[in-house]
């Protein structure tokens, strides 16, 4: 059974989720992260009011990630646009991820210390996609330029390794890198 594409008359809910990297001004960089719930139809909150269309939740992070351990040195967050007054007491629920370092059981972690009723679900939600897109950023701006033996070798591993089914430790492309980098170490 194959899910047809449906007719656009029939869009009740997007969420959309942007995140871009920017260069920062030393060896770190700034992920900024945004979503945004658009309704399409009008709903009813459990209390029977109504809610006309439009957007629900308009949120963006700002994080400053540094470094080959991807360290998150601060963290900024704004809510455009929220159901309700209550939701921007969380503006600050994210802090405690300051510090932290983006790695195998980063969200876990991040569960750990701001889900639930620790914080907002929808900045959760966010950050958790802004991790990998994170790395991806952070391994951007690093590799402007050509490595230094030694220089992040063993953080290229350590990041890499088991995070996908390419990347997974026994298979071929980490063999390969594995002894690449220990070469390279060497020179």
């Amino acid at each position: 059974m194959a899910i047809e594409k449906q007719p656009a008359d029939r869009k009740i809910h997007t969420r959309g989720i942007d995140i871009t990297t920017y260069l920062s001004d030393y060896d770190a960089v700034i992920v900024e992260g945004r979503l945004t719930d658009n309704r399409y139809k009008s709903t009813y909150y459990l209390s029977g009011d109504m809610r006309p269309p439009g957007t629900v939740h308009e949120m963006v992070i700002r994080m400053r990630v540094a470094g080959p351990d991807l360290t998150i040195e601060d963290i900024d967050v704004a809510m455009d646009t929220v159901p309700r007054k209550e939701c921007r007491e969380t503006l600050n629920s994210l802090m405690p991820v300051k510090g932290m370092q983006i790695k195998a059981g980063f969200t876990e972690e991040v569960k750990a210390r701001v889900g639930g009723p620790k914080g907002c679900t929808h900045l959760v939600a966010l950050l958790l996609a802004m991790a990998p897109a994170a790395v991806q950023g952070a391994w951007a701006a690093m590799a402007q330029s050509p490595l230094v033996p030694g220089q992040y070798s063993d953080k290229a591993l350590e990041i890499l390794e088991d995070t996908c089914w390419l990347w997974r430790s026994e298979g071929p492309l980490m063999q390969d890198l594995r002894q690449k980098l220990s070469r390279f170490d060497e020179e």
